[in-house]
C-alpha cells in the first residue's frame, strides 16, 4: 500500500506502465482514505485531482469514514491534493494507467500550525522589557530581546532594543556594536541614527556622535533630546558656536520645547552673547512648567543680566 505522509511535498506513485494522455476522462480509478494524527476518519475532505497540463480537476470528498474515489480519470500524470480548514495540505503525483489501479492513496492531515506575526510577539516582548528597564532591570530586558533576535534575526530594530538595553547598563561598546548593525541594515531610520549618535557622545565618542546626529533629517525626528544633550556637551566643552548651531535649529522644529531656550541661554552665555542670553532665559521662564529643574538656575542668571539690555 503506497502512502502520501504528511511530510512529503511531491510523492510519485508509478505504476506498471505509463501513458501520456490529453484527455482528462477515461477508465482510470484512485481511492484512499484520510485520517488526522490520532488516525480518525476526517470527514468533508477535499479531494482535488489534477491531470498534468490541465487546470480543470476532478473532485471529490470524504465520507464518514474518511474514505474517498474519483473515477473517469485517462491515462497520465495526476496531482492529488489534500485541503480542510484547520489542517496543513497534502500533495502528491500519482501516474495512472487505465488498466493497473495504483492502489489507496491513505493521507495523514496534520493540524495546521497557528501562525505567530513577529510584530505581535516583538511589540508585546518591547513593552515587558521597557518595564523591566524602568525598574533598572536591564539585563533582564536585554536577554528578552536577545532571544527575540535569534527567532527573528532579520528583524533589525531588535538590535535597536537590545542596544537600548546595553546602555541602560552602562555598556556603551555594546550598545554602540548593536546600535551599528541595526542603523547600517536601516539606515533611513531616524530614531535608531539619534539613540546611536546619543550614545556615542555618551561614551565619548564626540566627533562620529556629532555627525551622525547631524545626518539626521530633523523633519523626521520626534525627539528633540539627542541633540540638547548633544548641546550640552559642547556648551561643557567650551564649544559654545557649535552648541548654538545645534539649538538655533532645534528651536526652529521644536520652539514649545521650553528646555531648548535655557540651554541655547547656557550657550549664549559661553559664547558672550549676553544679550541674546537674557531673551533665552526670558522665554524659557515664560515656559518652563513650575517643577522644573532649571528654573531656579534661569532666574538666578537673569538676576545677573537685569541690566543687560
Amino acid at each position: 500500500m503506497s502512502r502520501l505522509r504528511h511530510t512529503a511535498l511531491i510523492i510519485v506513485f508509478t505504476s506498471l506502465a505509463a501513458v501520456a494522455s490529453g484527455q482528462v476522462r477515461g477508465e482510470g480509478r484512485v481511492n484512499g482514505k484520510v485520517v488526522d494524527e490520532q488516525k480518525q476518519p476526517m470527514q468533508d475532505v477535499v479531494v482535488k485531482a489534477t491531470l498534468a497540463g490541465q487546470n480543470q480537476p476532478l473532485q471529490a470528498k470524504t465520507n464518514k469514514k474518511g474514505e474517498w474515489s474519483i473515477n473517469g480519470l485517462a491515462a497520465g500524470e495526476w496531482t492529488i491534493e489534500f485541503s480542510k480548514d484547520g489542517f496543513d495540505s497534502q500533495k502528491g503525483t500519482v501516474k495512472i494507467d487505465e488498466g493497473n489501479s495504483p492502489g489507496p492513496i491513505n493521507v495523514t492531515l496534520a493540524k495546521a500550525t497557528p501562525k505567530v506575526d513577529p510584530n505581535v510577539e516583538i511589540s508585546e516582548a518591547a513593552q515587558k522589557a521597557q518595564g523591566l528597564m524602568q525598574a533598572g532591570k536591564f539585563a533582564e530586558a536585554r536577554k528578552i530581546f536577545e532571544d527575540l533576535l535569534v527567532k527573528y534575526p532579520e528583524v533589525v530594530q531588535i538590535n535597536a532594543y537590545i542596544g537600548q538595553a546595553y546602555a541602560g547598563e552602562k555598556n556603551y561598546d555594546k550598545a554602540v556594536e548593536h546600535l551599528k548593525i541595526a542603523s547600517d541594515k536601516d539606515p533611513s531610520n531616524a530614531e535608531i541614527k539619534l539613540l546611536l549618535g546619543d550614545i556615542m557622545m555618551e561614551k565619548g565618542d564626540k566627533a562620529e556622535g556629532l555627525q551622525i546626529l547631524q545626518s539626521v533629517d530633523l523633519a523626521q525626528v520626534k525627539n528633540p533630546y539627542p541633540f540638547i544633550n548633544a548641546a550640552i556637551t559642547l556648551i561643557n566643552d567650551g564649544k559654545a558656536d557649535d552648541a548654538l548651531a545645534i539649538l538655533n535649529k532645534i528651536a526652529t522644529q521644536f520652539p514649545n520645547q521650553a528646555d531648548v531656550y535655557y540651554y541655547r541661554g547656557r550657550a549664549n552665555i559661553t559664547a558672550k552673547k549676553m544679550p541674546e542670553a537674557k531673551a533665552d532665559l526670558e522665554k524659557f521662564v515664560s515656559m518652563a512648567p513650575p517643577d522644573s529643574p532649571q528654573l531656579a538656575d534661569a532666574k538666578k542668571i537673569l538676576e545677573q543680566l537685569k541690566d543687560i539690555k
